[in-house]
C-alpha cells in the first residue's frame, strides 16, 4: 500500500484571524519536551507572575497570545513533513470566500454542505482561493521549513472535471448546482506526483478546469477524494471543526462504514458539511484509498497523530464495508 498521505483542510481552519480558545502561541501540543533541546524540541517553561517556572514542568505564560489555528495546522504539518512521508493538501476556504460574497452584494446560497454557484459568486471563489487564502497557506507552510508549492486544479489539469449534474438533496428537493465541478479520471495529476518525488509538498486549492478551459467550483472534500484516489494515496485524512463525526448527543464516533454513513445522513443526525464529508469519504474508500479518517483539525497533536499512527483517540475512522451506500 503507498504510504502517501493527503491532508484536506477545510478554510475554518486556515483564517489567520481564528484563534483556538485556551491554546497559546508558545504551546506546541504535538511535540514532547525534551531536556536537551533535541529533535524532540526544547522543554518549553516560562515566567509566570513574576518567577521562574520549573524548566522540567510544561508550563506557558498566562499572558501570552493565543495562537491561530493557522498556526495549529502549519506547526502540526512541519512534523508530519519533517517525517519524510511523502504529503499532498487540499484546501477550501468557505469562511473567507462568505465574507467576500457578503462584501460584493452576493446571496449565498448551499445545499447539503455543497455551493450553489452562479457565474459572479465563482469569480469571488477564484479571487478568494487562489489568490489569497492558497497563497498565504503557502507562505506560512514555507516559513516553518515545509517546501510546500501551491496549485489549483488548473495547474497540469490536475482537477479536471465536469459539470456536476442536478444534486438530490436529503430533503427531496433536486437543486442546479451552477458551476460546481467534479473531478473526472481524465485528470492528469503527474504535477502532483513529480513534486511529491521531488520532495515537495504541493497545495491544491479546490478549483476544477473544464475541457474548455472554464474554471468550476469544486467541493473541497470531493476534491480531496479525487485527488486521493487517483494517486493513490494510502491515507486520506479530513480535518474540520468537529471531534470526528458525532452522534445525537455530540460524542464522536470511533468507526463508520458506508452502511452506517447512509444512516446518519437520513436520520438528519449528520447535515451541511459532514454531508459532503461522509460521502466524499466514501468515494474514496470505493476507489481503492487504504484508510480514511475524520479528525478535529483545531487539535495539532490530533492531526499529527492521524498522519503517523493508526488513529487519534476522539476521530472516525471511515471503513469500506457495503462502500457506495452512503448514496442511497
Amino acid at each position: 500500500m503507498s504510504d502517501l498521505l493527503v491532508l484536506k483542510f477545510g478554510g475554518e481552519l486556515l483564517d489567520p484571524g481564528s484563534e483556538d480558545p485556551g491554546l497559546r502561541a508558545s504551546e506546541d501540543p504535538g511535540r514532547r519536551a525534551s531536556s536537551d533541546g533535541g529533535p524532540e524540541g526544547p522543554r518549553l517553561h516560562a515566567s509566570v507572575n513574576g518567577e521562574a517556572a520549573d524548566p522540567g514542568r510544561r508550563t506557558i505564560a498566562k499572558d501570552a497570545p493565543r495562537r491561530t489555528r493557522l498556526e495549529t495546522v502549519v506547526a502540526a504539518i512541519a512534523r508530519i513533513a519533517a517525517t519524510g512521508r511523502p504529503l499532498v493538501i487540499v484546501h477550501g476556504g468557505g469562511k473567507e470566500i462568505d465574507v467576500a460574497l457578503k462584501a460584493a452584494g452576493i446571496e449565498k446560497r448551499q445545499v447539503d454542505g455543497l455551493r450553489v454557484t452562479d457565474e459572479p459568486t465563482l469569480d469571488v471563489v477564484v479571487s478568494v482561493l487562489a489568490g489569497a487564502v492558497n497563497t498565504r497557506f503557502v507562505a506560512a507552510l514555507n516559513a516553518a521549513g515545509v517546501r510546500a508549492v501551491g496549485l489549483t486544479g488548473a495547474d497540469g489539469a490536475c482537477g479536471r472535471s465536469v459539470a456536476a449534474p442536478p444534486h438530490r438533496a436529503v430533503d427531496g428537493r433536486t437543486v442546479d448546482l451552477g458551476r460546481v465541478g467534479v473531478p473526472v479520471e481524465s485528470a492528469d495529476v503527474s504535477v502532483v506526483t513529480t513534486l511529491t518525488r521531488a520532495g515537495f509538498v504541493p497545495v491544491i486549492a479546490c478549483i476544477g478546469l473544464g475541457d474548455d478551459g472554464r474554471l468550476f467550483n469544486v467541493n473541497a472534500d470531493t476534491f480531496a477524494s479525487h485527488i486521493a484516489a487517483r494517486l493513490p494515496a494510502g491515507r486520506l485524512v479530513i480535518a474540520g471543526t468537529t471531534a470526528g463525526v458525532l452522534d445525537e448527543e455530540g460524542k464522536t464516533i470511533p468507526m463508520v462504514d458506508a452502511d452506517g454513513a447512509a444512516r446518519l445522513i437520513g436520520s438528519g443526525t449528520a447535515t451541511a458539511g459532514m454531508i459532503a464529508k461522509l460521502r466524499a469519504c466514501t468515494d474514496a474508500l470505493a476507489a481503492g484509498v487504504g484508510d480514511v479518517l475524520i479528525v478535529d483539525g483545531r487539535d495539532g497533536a490530533a492531526l499529527e497523530s492521524a498522519a503517523t499512527t493508526e488513529a487519534p483517540p476522539r476521530a472516525t475512522r471511515l471503513t469500506a464495508a457495503a462502500a457506495g451506500a452512503a448514496r442511497r
